[in-house]
């Protein structure tokens, strides 16, 4: 059996606020098998929790902000792509502001408190969203998909600028089965140089790679690892909520299961939600 994880401990840290610039105070709790990740507000009088679902989606720009009861957490992604990328299915994020802080603009410093903090297994199967049919979003140009695929891919394409000409194309496909999330995509920021890569960058086709980063933690919304391949063209939080919002209205799109239900090996089965290989 593939078991569901949580935290060992619980782990503090702060960090600057990108919006506000204010210091926020983030704690990271252990929670029961089958609670999910729930953000929780400590600075707004009783404490506000807000389960990190679709449902839950208030606003997709400039960040992913999810609210409840009146509350808002904003820039959510980086912390949900460090949960899906460690296969952290249930814990409470407690927070002392409205949006999560910036840290370095990766899900690196997401990663390192979860693993100081140890990662426990729970007495409860894990469980998968698996994709049984495509489901297409478009707007303008931009487009977001997810088909049925053994296992969890994502590709992105961006068309980025030239300093000596106009656009080009690039594309980055990362086969997770294959791809380790901690060394390969968790230390790509949110402003990675578009051009060519410059001097500094933690990785090659850094920009792609932190695209497939924040589309990781939006896919997190679903509650469960993706058994499926997501690809994209320019797409963002917004088209990436759309898409998701799109395939739980299909309900013979998509089913919940467990890997031995799936017809997987426990490997393929953790590579799906457990990403760090």
């Amino acid at each position: 059996m593939i078991r569901q994880r949580t935290l060992k401990n619980i782990i503090r840290a702060s960090g600057a606020g990108l919006q506000s610039g204010e210091k926020i105070v983030l704690t990271l709790r252990p929670a029961p098998a089958d609670t999910g990740i729930v953000l929780r507000r400590m600075d707004v009088g009783r404490p506000v929790e807000i389960p990190a679902s679709v449902e839950n989606v208030v606003r997709t720009a400039p960040s992913m902000v999810l609210g409840r009861d009146g509350a808002e957490v904003a820039a959510v992604e980086h912390m949900l792509s460090a949960c899906a990328g460690l296969g952290i299915d249930n814990a409470i994020i407690e927070l002392s502001a409205a949006e999560l802080p910036v840290m370095d603009g990766s899900a690196a410093p997401f990663v390192f408190l979860i693993q100081s903090a140890g990662i426990q297994e729970q007495d409860a199967p894990r469980k998968y969203l698996r994709v049984r049919k495509a489901v297409r979003v478009e707007e303008g140009g931009k487009w977001a998909k997810l088909e049925p695929f053994t296992g969890f891919k994502v590709t992105f394409r961006v068309d980025l600028p030239d300093r000596d000409g106009p656009g080009r194309g690039r594309e980055l496909c990362v086969d997770f089965s294959r791809t380790s999330f901690i060394k390969e995509i968790s230390r790509a920021r949110r402003h990675a140089g578009t051009v060519a890569e410059r001097s500094g960058s933690r990785y090659e086709d850094e920009y792609l790679k932190h695209r497939i980063l924040a589309a990781t933690g939006d896919l997190k919304l679903l509650r469960h690892g993706v058994i499926g391949a997501y690809s994209a063209r320019q797409s963002g939080h917004a088209l990436n909520h759309r898409l998701m919002r799109t395939l739980l209205k299909d309900e013979d799109a998509w089913e919940i299961l467990t890997f031995g239900e799936a017809g997987m090996t426990p490997r393929q089965a953790a590579l799906c939600d457990a990403l760090g290989g």
